[in-house]
C-alpha cells in the first residue's frame, strides 16, 4: 500500500494568516501553490465546490506542481444536491437561467433545466480538462450533503453523478448516517462497489444525524480515501454565517494520530493507493497534523509517498 498526506486547500485566508506555514518570500498563490508541494504530495481542491473555476486557472494550478503530484477535485457543490446561489454560476449560464430562477436566493439540481444542467457538466469536466491531461489529477470528489438519504430517489441521484464523470475517479462521501449505519453500511458499500467509486471513510463528531460513523472498509480494488475532519462536536452544527475552519476547528494531539495512522495500516493491501486528507482547516493545524501523520507512518515502515522535491518560490 502506498499513503499520500495532504490537506483540504492550501490557501484558506486563516493558514495565510498565520504565517506559520509559508515562508515570508511565498506570497503570491502560485508560489504558495509551488511551496505547499515540496511538503506534501496531494492536495484538495476545495474551492471548485463553491464555483466551476475556469480552465486557465486549473492550467496555472498544473504548472506550478511536480510530476507524480496529485490534485483531487471536489466536485461543484450544485452537483451534489447543496444549495447553490445563482451568483456563484458561470456568467453566462448564470444568464440562461429562467427569470424565476434568476432572483432565489438558492438553486437546487432539481430546478434547473436540462440543457443548463448538461452545460454546466461540461463546463466542470472541461475545467479538469489541464490535470487530466498533466496526470495530476486524483479523485472527484462528491461530498453529498445532509439531506440525501440512503432511499430510491438518493441512490440514484449519487448514480447519476457516477455515470455523468465516468471519466474520472471519484469519491464519496455522505453525511447522512443513514448511509452508513449499522443496519445498511454493508448494502452501501455495495452500492458503492456496483458503481466503481470509492468511498470515503471519515474521521468527524459522532452522535448527529449530519455525521456518519467511520466504516474502515474499501469500495474498490486500487484506491481508498480518509478523510480526517476533526472531532469538534460543539462546532459540528454551529449556527449562522461561520466558515468552514470554524466548523473542523481541531487540533489532533498525537496520541489520536497515532491510533488513526494505526488503522489506516490495517487497511494495507498489495496495490493499494491510499489518501489521507486532513480537514480540520483551521490556521495550520492540518499542515502541523499532516507532518505529523507523515512521521508516524515513516515509523512504522509504511510505503509514504514523499512530496515532490521542488525549491520554494522567490
Amino acid at each position: 500500500m502506498s499513503i499520500r498526506i495532504g490537506t483540504a486547500s492550501w490557501a484558506a485566508k486563516t493558514l495565510i494568516d498565520t504565517g506559520r506555514f509559508y515562508p515570508p518570500q511565498a506570497k503570491t498563490p502560485a508560489q504558495r501553490l509551488r511551496y505547499y508541494a515540496t511538503q506534501f504530495p496531494l492536495v484538495e481542491v476545495d474551492t471548485s465546490f463553491y464555483g466551476i473555476p475556469a480552465e486557465d486557472t486549473v492550467r496555472q494550478w498544473a504548472l506550478q506542481v511536480p510530476a507524480g503530484f496529485t490534485m483531487n477535485v471536489k466536485a461543484f457543490r450544485l452537483f451534489t444536491n447543496h444549495q447553490t446561489s445563482p451568483a456563484v454560476l458561470p456568467a453566462d449560464l448564470r444568464d440562461a437561467l429562467p427569470p424565476a430562477l434568476k432572483t432565489k436566493a438558492v438553486i437546487y439540481y432539481r430546478e434547473l433545466p436540462a440543457e443548463l444542467l448538461e452545460a454546466l457538466w461540461q463546463r466542470f469536466e472541461q475545467a479538469l480538462r489541464p490535470l487530466r491531461e498533466a496526470g495530476l489529477l486524483g479523485l472527484v470528489h462528491f461530498q453529498f450533503p445532509p439531506w440525501l438519504v440512503r432511499n430510491r430517489a438518493g441512490q440514484a441521484h449519487v448514480a447519476l453523478c457516477a455515470e455523468r464523470m465516468a471519466g474520472c475517479r471519484l469519491g464519496v462521501e455522505f453525511r447522512n448516517r443513514s448511509w452508513l449505519d449499522e443496519a445498511h453500511a454493508a448494502d452501501t458499500l455495495a452500492f458503492q462497489r456496483s458503481l466503481g467509486v470509492v468511498h470515503t471513510i471519515v474521521d468527524e463528531p459522532q452522535g448527529f444525524t449530519n455525521s456518519v460513523p467511520a466504516v474502515w472498509q474499501t469500495s474498490t480494488e486500487g484506491h481508498a480515501l480518509v478523510r480526517l475532519h476533526g472531532r469538534n462536536a460543539g462546532s459540528w452544527n454551529i449556527s449562522g454565517a461561520v466558515s468552514s475552519s470554524a466548523r473542523f476547528d481541531y487540533d489532533y494531539d498525537d496520541a489520536e494520530l497515532e491510533g488513526l495512522a494505526h488503522r489506516i495500516i490495517e487497511l494495507d493491501r498489495p496495490g493499494l493507493d491510499l489518501q489521507v486528507v486532513l480537514n480540520n482547516n483551521a490556521e495550520d493545524q492540518a499542515q502541523r497534523n499532516g507532518r505529523t501523520l507523515m512521521k508516524l507512518f515513516a515509523e512504522l515502515g509504511a510505503n509514504l509517498v514523499t512530496p515532490g522535491a521542488q525549491r520554494a518560490a522567490a
